[in-house]
């Protein structure tokens, strides 16, 4: 992979959250990147090529992976901070966008005999995995954490989804609104916000 190449998924990939996928033509690419068109089509495929590429590598791939959960202290309040950090400093509000754009409305809502090959679902497995592997990793830990009765006997799914939705929010709101909706920063509100989450799972 050479600088050409990452030239052309960067320029794809702003695109992305600019103006969305359908919109972005592999002209716009090119010339985004400065590269010419056949240049382009020597490196890849096409525009679903590039996104596809692109999403292996960061920084549209956010490095959440199963690892980050296994080195916790046992203490809910440490360990989830940790976790929320974690997250929160691999899913920017950048990739919120990116994943937006990436939801073409016209491929998901036609049938699916009339979509093209521009695969709606090929991109949604990929950020798909992120919110998955967080989730199932969150619980995981609660359920330890049940079993040792260190937090309440909850359901742990319902409560990992909750820490995820936790989380997501705030870089969506950051996404959406940028400052408008709240000045809170991220550490000011991974501290605050665990606090509140972990004092629900105190055990009675």
């Amino acid at each position: 992979m050479d600088e050409t190449h990452f030239k052309i998924m960067k320029a794809a990939m702003d695109l992305i959250t600019e103006k969305g996928y359908d919109a972005m033509t592999t002209k716009d690419i090119a010339k985004r990147a400065g590269v010419n068109e056949s240049t382009l089509f020597r490196k890849f495929e096409g525009k679903q090529d590039i996104v596809l590429t692109a999403m292996d590598y960061k920084p549209w791939h956010p490095h959440i992976s199963e690892n980050m959960f296994l080195n916790y202290v046992g203490k809910p309040e440490t360990d989830l901070m940790q976790f929320a950090k974690a997250y929160l400093d691999n899913v920017t509000p950048y990739f919120v966008d990116l994943s937006i754009g990436l939801r073409s409305p016209q491929l998901k809502e036609s049938p699916p005999h009339l979509r093209s090959a521009e695969s709606y679902e090929d991109t949604t497995s990929k950020i798909m995995k992120v919110p998955k592997v967080f989730k199932d990793g969150v619980k995981s830990y609660f359920n330890v954490m049940v079993s040792q009765k260190i937090i309440r006997n909850v359901d742990t799914e319902s409560a990992a989804v909750m820490f995820l939705s936790i989380c997501f929010g705030f870089v969506f709101f950051k996404a959406s609104f940028k400052e408008a909706l709240t000045e809170l920063q991220i550490d000011e509100y991974i501290h605050s916000s665990v606090k509140i989450f972990v004092d629900g799972l105190e055990p009675v």
